[in-house]
C-alpha cells in the first residue's frame, strides 16, 4: 500500500483525482477504454472535483457506481445516484456507458443484472474511500470477505446510519435507510488499481485500523493492505494516529 498525506483535504484530491486520472489515460491507451468505480459521499468531492478537471477521453470509459440505499428514490438528496448525476456525470462529455445501482426495485434482481454485466467489464480504476466504521463500500463490519456476488444486499449498522446523518444527508437518523446495494469486498478487489481517498479527523480511528492494524473483517477496509495497487490519499487529520512504518512507501506533501 502506498500512503500519501496531504496538509489538508483539497491538496488530497488534487493528487487522488491526478493519479486516478494518470491511471484511467493509462487503460484507454493501453486497450481503447477504461472500466472504473466511482465512490460518493463527502470524502470524495475533492478527488471528483480534480477528476473531472482532467484531460480524459470520456468516451471511453465505462462507469460503476459503488452503492445506494434500497428504498431510497434519486430525486432524495441523500441519493447517490443523484450525487453522480450532479456532482459528476453532468459535468464531464457523455461516457461510454454508466451504470448506476437501482434500489428502488428488486433488490436482489439488481445485484444480479449489475454483476452480469460487470464480469463483462474489469475494473481498471476504483476510487473508494473508508468509513467512521472501518466500511468498505457499505460493507459494514463484520464484512462478508468471502462471498464471490460483485454486488450484494446489506444492512447497514447503528455507527454506518449515523455517519449519514451526521454528514447532513438526512433530516433525522430514522430517515436513513437501514439496507443497501453494495459492490461486494471481493469485487473491489479485483480492481487492478484502487485509488482510496480519506479527509477529515472523524476518520483517523477507522484509518488506524485499516491501514495499520491487521487484517479482519471487523475493520472492513483493512482488506486494502492485501491488494497489489492501492495508493491511499489522507490528510493531516485523517493520518493524526499513523506511525508510518507499515507501508510500501509513505510521502508527505508540503500542500
Amino acid at each position: 500500500m502506498k500512503v500519501t498525506v496531504s496538509a489538508h483535504s483539497i491538496a488530497l484530491g488534487r493528487l487522488a483525482g491526478g493519479e486516478a486520472a494518470r491511471l484511467i489515460r493509462k487503460a484507454i491507451a493501453q486497450t481503447g477504454k477504461a472500466n472504473i468505480i466511482l465512490a460518493t459521499g463527502t470524502s470524495q468531492f475533492e478527488t471528483l472535483t480534480q477528476l473531472i478537471e482532467e484531460d480524459i477521453d470520456w468516451g471511453k470509459v465505462v462507469m460503476f457506481h459503488l452503492d445506494e440505499y434500497i428504498g431510497l428514490p434519486d430525486s432524495s438528496p441523500a441519493s447517490f445516484r443523484k450525487y453522480l448525476k450532479e456532482r459528476f456525470l453532468a459535468k464531464v462529455p457523455g461516457l461510454k456507458q454508466v451504470y448506476l445501482v437501482n434500489g428502488e426495485g428488486d433488490a436482489a434482481a439488481e445485484c444480479d443484472r449489475l454483476g452480469e454485466i460487470i464480469a463483462k467489464h474489469p475494473i481498471d480504476v476504483a476510487l473508494v474511500g473508508i468509513g467512521e466504521n472501518g466500511h468498505l463500500g457499505f460493507n459494514d463490519p463484520p464484512a462478508d470477505f468471502e462471498t464471490e456476488s460483485a454486488f450484494i444486499v446489506v444492512s447497514l449498522d447503528e455507527a454506518c446510519r449515523k455517519q449519514q446523518f451526521g454528514e447532513g444527508w438526512f433530516g433525522t437518523l430514522g430517515d436513513v435507510p437501514r439496507e443497501a446495494i453494495t459492490m461486494s469486498i471481493q469485487q473491489i478487489m479485483r480492481s487492478k488499481h484502487i485509488i482510496c481517498s480519506v479527509p477529515d479527523s472523524r476518520k483517523a480511528v477507522a484509518v488506524k485500523h485499516s491501514v495499520e492494524g491487521p487484517v479482519g473483517n471487523l475493520h472492513p477496509a483493512s482488506i486494502l493492505q492485501l491488494h497489489p495497487d492501492c495508493a491511499c490519499f489522507l490528510d493531516m487529520a485523517s493520518s493524526a494516529l499513523l506511525t508510518g512504518k507499515k507501508f510500501d512507501q509513505y510521502e508527505r506533501t508540503a500542500d
